[in-house]
């Protein structure tokens, strides 16, 4: 594929339709071998094209009316919470006051000096 474009409508519709009837094809061919093991006495391993019968047809349909894929090729989005702003310790929420050199001295109140 030469560019990212999303494949038209019509050639996603006609490959899940190709998809499911491949499916079921093996899904006869299974049932088929079930018989004619089931003919010839070959007891319990009978069961395994058996249940191969029975189950392929529900992955089919599902896989059929699955809808198109989608257009997203990035993969997985990087999980990115939106959390609430984070508290300071000792001077509550937000970033530091102005004048907090970062020593752990708080730099004189106005009115609290000497008289």
């Amino acid at each position: 594929m030469v560019t990212q474009a999303r494949r038209s409508l019509s050639d996603d519709i006609s490959y899940r339709q190709r998809r499911y009837l491949l499916m079921m094809g093996i899904r006869a061919v299974c049932f088929v071998i079930a018989v004619v093991m089931f003919v010839n006495h070959l007891g319990w391993l009978t069961v395994i094209p058996a249940v191969g019968a029975i189950v392929i047809p529900y992955f089919a349909v599902v896989f059929a009316n699955g809808g198109r894929e989608p257009n997203s090729t990035r993969g997985f989005m990087e999980y990115r919470p939106n959390l609430p702003a984070t508290r300071d310790p000792v001077h509550g929420f937000g970033p530091p006051p102005e004048g907090n050199t970062g020593n752990g001295h708080h730099p004189p109140r106005p009115g609290s000096g000497d008289n």
